[in-house]
Order: structure tokens, then sequence, then C-alpha cells
């Protein structure tokens, strides 16, 4: 098992950011904090700002259980669908082997896996990349282009990401949020926003059709290089998918708390 502090430290990054996203969509949004449960729900289009995860270090498979039976119940309450996420080492190893099992009993699917990853790599070089200019995200148009790489990474409809995105004064000033843009174009962005003495990258993406030319790696590190000057800060953190797992390593990234998505069937 790996040091479960580091499955904390990952978990608590979640919760905080996300407190801070959903607010900005919503004021109204669903940020409690239940017993064992963190709800970061801005109940928008764009289902990663739609948001459960477990806090409970050590819990063990009854109480696991319970809460994801009762994750599964806030869910179903919401209007639009969203993610369970779970940080697999905060749970005991019964209650690792039997997480599947006891989300199918809820109604809910797993529907991709993830990474947490942290590293104390600040500063890094300001980085370059030939065929790319880096922009920072400081405008309306700036900010859609942001969504819309997000949504056609991820398989989202546009209007989902503009519905994440398309308001927010807060990605235009404080998040360190940068396009990478190709001949005109935005073609690949990442973002980094100061939570509670780290760095956290988020909303990284490359549009599919310019993958695998290292553009995502490039604007990770530009956002990590304007995030880390502005702030000060050392260490960073992410949570990162299958697809861009192997890109962080090479920043300096180490991988440390494997997690699951999961998604209430249809």
């Amino acid at each position: 098992m790996r040091d479960l502090a580091d499955s904390i430290e990952s978990m608590e990054q979640l919760a905080a950011v996300w407190r801070v996203m959903v607010l900005d969509r919503d004021p109204r949004a669903d940020v409690r904090d239940l017993p064992g449960i963190a709800v970061r729900w801005a109940d928008c289009r764009f289902a990663f700002w739609n948001c459960l995860t477990l806090t409970e270090p050590g819990i063990g498979a009854g109480p696991a259980r319970q809460r994801v039976h009762e994750a599964a119940r806030i869910m179903r309450s919401k209007k639009h669908p969203g993610f369970l996420w779970v940080f697999e080492e905060l749970l005991d190893d019964e209650a690792r082997s039997g997480l599947r099992e006891a989300a199918e009993q809820a109604g809910l699917a797993h529907a991709f896996p993830g990474t947490g990853m942290a590293g104390d790599l600040l500063p890094v070089p300001e980085p370059a990349h030939p065929e790319l200019t880096f922009v920072r995200v400081t405008t309306d148009e700036q900010l859609r282009a942001f969504a819309d790489l997000n949504s056609r990474a991820y398989g989202f409809p546009l209007e989902d990401g503009r519905d994440g995105l398309g308001r927010s004064p807060l990605w235009k000033s404080e998040v360190h949020a940068y396009l990478g843009v190709r001949d005109g174009t935005a073609v690949t962005c990442a973002a980094t926003m100061e939570a509670d003495g780290r760095l956290f990258v988020l909303l990284v993406a490359t549009d599919p059709q310019w993958e695998r030319r290292g553009y995502g790696e490039a604007v990770t590190r530009k956002a990590l290089y304007e995030g880390g000057r502005a702030t000060g800060l050392t260490r960073a953190t992410l949570h990162a998918t299958a697809a861009g797992a192997p890109v962080y390593p090479r920043i300096g990234f180490e991988p440390n708390s494997p997690m699951s998505f999961y998604a209430l069937r249809d």
C-alpha cells in the first residue's frame, strides 16, 4: 500500500479546488461536507463540475458500502450527471476489493480510472515548443476556446464545456489558464491554481486531431511555470486520466493514489 498521506493529500486537493470551481460556476452550488462524503456539485452540464468523493481514511467494507449508496442517492437527486471520485488507497483492503460490487449494488457503473500525482518540482524552466505560442486566458473568447478543447478531448458536447466555464471571471484572473496556439488556432490547454499551499493542475486537454505531438506536456509546463512564478509554491498536484498519466512523470510528478470514477447507470 502506498503512503496513506499521499491519498489524503490528493483527496483534500480535490475537495479544496472543486469547492472554488463549483462556487465560481454557481454561488448556490452544493458544497456540503457530509460524514465521509464531500459534495462539490455545480449541477451544470459540465460533468467534471458535478463531483462527490469519499473522505474517510482507512474506511472498512461496511461503512464504505454505506457511503457509496449515499453518494448514489445524492447523485440521483441532481438534475445533471456527474461522478463519484474514489481514492482507492483511502479504503482498507476489504473495502477496496469490494468497491465495484458495492457501486453496482448502488446503481453506479465504473466510468474510467485515474491517478493522483504530486511532486516537489517547482520552479520549472520556462517551456518552449517550436510549433506553439502560449497565450494566457484573459478574454471570453479565449475562455470559450479553453472550454471547447476540454469538450473535444473528453467527448462532451461543446455546450457542456461552455456551461461549465463560460460565465467565469475567476478563470480570466486568478486561474493561470493557458492556450497553446498553432497557426492562430488553439490546439491544447492547461491551467494551474493555488490550493492549500500547492499548485494544482487542472483541465489539461488537447484537440484529438493534434495529439501525440508533445503539446499537452508543453502547455502544462507553461501553466506550472507561470503559476509557480506567481505564487512561489514548490509542490504541485494533479489528477490524471489514463490517457494523460504517462505525460506527467516526465515533468516530475510521481503517481501516488489510484482513483476510480463512477457514474449513475442509465
